[in-house]
């Protein structure tokens, strides 16, 4: 797995999950392509003195520990030129970030971020206040809320279920589907799966579970089937499938969720996964499973005759009606 730092984004989700406490620590490594080591550092660094790991706090520690870096610009001394130049940019009421900008593009070389002189004029120069924008109080913007508050306003952002249109229901056409991740031994490794609901055909593809990952891999998977074949897609509410505004604008399809806790209402799947179950019993990892081996499983279940199809089978079906 390549490094990459851990970024802010991250770190909501790494809280939004701790705060749900329902996963681990591999499960939440796998929700954001991080290793489990990584993650546990993280959490490690980041909690806040009662233990608890908050997206914002861990931001602060994480700068914080960025400190060192480039220490001789973060300090602007009593009396220099620095100052002077501070000073005569906040009284022309000039934004710290404005002051900094000017002095790179005039002189080729930084005089200090804008964050050492939002720090500077706050704990040292309190007179100059008054000239930042609404006379600043504090150095940083008070971050979105809590990991809870986040989720809720994520969740917000979700099409539900009962807002879908009653064709759906009806399975009186090909082209909407429904979507759940099968998760291996391991957990880091899922099968992603999609079932057409009208005929029950199946798409199963090997990711990993980071919401980007299974993003991409749908895209990909529905990138090569006709539009009018893609519709609509119902989801469960997995944090994996958190990037779904870009998906529908990607694939034109609309996304909906259903309810916590309903799985029946993605039957279709549930009941699809099962049968997949076959092939991979809970208990197996999936680290040896290869795309090739998943399309031979999927085909299996795709030309099998189904009783509520008249004894058709879902490829016959899927594939009766035209792109």
């Amino acid at each position: 797995m390549p490094h990459t730092h851990i970024s802010h984004d991250d770190r909501k989700t790494i809280a939004a999950l701790v705060s749900g406490g329902r996963h681990n620590q591999t499960e939440i490594a796998a929700q954001v392509g991080k290793s489990p080591s990584a993650v546990s550092r993280e959490m490690a660094r980041g909690s806040g003195a009662g233990g608890r790991y908050l997206a914002g706090e861990a931001d602060r520690k994480a700068r914080g520990r960025r400190g060192g870096a480039n220490a001789e610009r973060r300090v602007i001394a009593a009396g220099s030129g620095a100052e002077k130049e501070v000073e005569e940019g906040l009284r022309k009421y000039w934004s710290p970030e404005q002051i900094a900008g000017r002095h790179l593009l005039d002189h080729g070389v930084p005089l200090c971020s804008h964050v050492t002189i939002y720090a500077f004029v706050l704990s040292r120069r309190k007179d100059l206040v008054p000239f930042l924008r609404h006379g600043k109080k504090r150095l940083h913007r008070r971050r979105h809320g809590t990991g809870q508050r986040e989720m809720r306003r994520e969740e917000a952002k979700k099409k539900r279920i009962d807002t879908r249109p009653g064709v759906v229901a009806e399975r009186s056409r090909v082209g909407d589907w429904e979507g759940d991740t099968v998760v291996g031994q391991e957990k880091v490794l899922h099968v992603l799966t999609h079932v057409e609901r009208k005929s029950g055909y199946l798409y199963a593809d090997k990711v990993e579970g980071s919401a980007e990952k299974v993003r991409r891999a749908t895209e990909r998977r529905f990138g090569r089937c006709p539009k009018r074949k893609r519709l609509t897609i119902t989801y469960d509410n997995g944090v994996q499938f958190s990037e779904h505004e870009t998906l529908e604008r990607n694939l034109g399809a609309a996304v909906y969720f259903a309810f916590p806790y309903h799985s029946w209402e993605r039957g279709t799947n549930e009941n699809t996964n099962g049968l997949l179950r076959q092939f991979l019993p809970k208990g197996t990892y999936f680290k040896d499973l290869t795309q090739r081996k998943l399309d031979r499983y999927a085909k299996l279940i795709n030309t099998r005759p189904r009783k509520r199809l008249g004894y058709r089978t879902p490829e016959e079906v899927f594939n009766c009606v035209s792109g």
